[in-house]
């Protein structure tokens, strides 16, 4: 008797690129690259607040009498605070209306007006004329079938995996080699390991993205309530990563 060939499930990233590039309809790789990463960086750091949230309102252990809704409390974790109307669930709750582009833009801005080091950084190109709301919505709801910023996500180091796969993936649907805007995988994990600032460091305003969106798992939590220039803050190679607020 024949056997069966077994079926070898399709990797997550493979699967992601696959939904998300049928939803680009007529849209240049170009532009629609801008619009695909900026939702998962804002996955990513709405992962990492809703976690941390959870744990606050629980009030339990270090977090007694904890406030859920106070800013600092984020930063002392060294996690971006996400307003209530950047928050994804509440995006995703809206993903089916026309207004959801005027609504991710006003989020970004809302992220950006919160976190400091983020300042002009995100997109905010989401309400314009050529992007197809109903597609937009989709791409959403798609996205939300996947944990990027919680510690189960980190530990697998999710976010990096789709994130290099979706920038191989769009330089090629540019037609251009993919140096002109990807960094091979190799390069990023070195520069990645060695870029190991202390909390409050400052940082390139333009890669702050993608230093958020590509850490491989040699990036570790600081410790709670550490000084923001503590040498103690430093990342060291031994733990996951988290979404980092500086």
């Amino acid at each position: 008797m024949a056997k069966t060939a077994k079926k070898t499930e399709e990797p997550l990233e493979k699967t992601l690129w696959r939904s998300a590039d049928k939803l680009r309809k007529n849209m240049d790789a170009a532009e629609y690259k801008h619009v695909v990463l900026g939702l998962i960086f804002l996955k990513y750091i709405s992962d990492a607040f809703e976690e941390l949230h959870s744990n606050l309102a629980a009030g339990e252990g270090e977090y007694e009498g904890a406030d859920p809704e106070d800013a600092d409390e984020y930063r002392a974790e060294n996690v971006f605070f996400v307003p209530a109307n950047a928050r994804w669930s509440y995006l995703q709750s809206r993903a089916k209306l026309p207004e959801i582009g005027k609504d991710v833009d006003a989020a970004m801005e809302a992220i950006e007006k919160e976190n400091a080091t983020l300042k002009g950084v995100l997109p905010k190109q989401y309400a314009r004329q050529n992007l197809d709301k109903a597609s937009l919505g989709a791409l959403i709801d798609m996205i939300a079938t996947i944990g990027l910023g919680d510690a189960a996500a980190q530990a697998q180091d999710v976010l990096g995996r789709v994130y290099e796969y979706f920038l191989g993936e769009f330089a090629a649907a540019e037609g251009k080699k993919g140096g002109q805007f990807y960094t091979p995988a190799v390069s990023s994990r070195c520069w990645s390991t060695c870029w190991s600032p202390t909390r409050g460091a400052s940082t390139i305003p333009a890669a702050v993205p993608a230093a958020c969106l590509y850490r491989p798992k040699s990036w570790s939590r600081p410790t709670r309530g550490a000084s923001m220039t503590s040498p103690s803050t430093v990342r060291s190679p031994t733990r996951p990563p988290t979404a980092s607020a500086t």
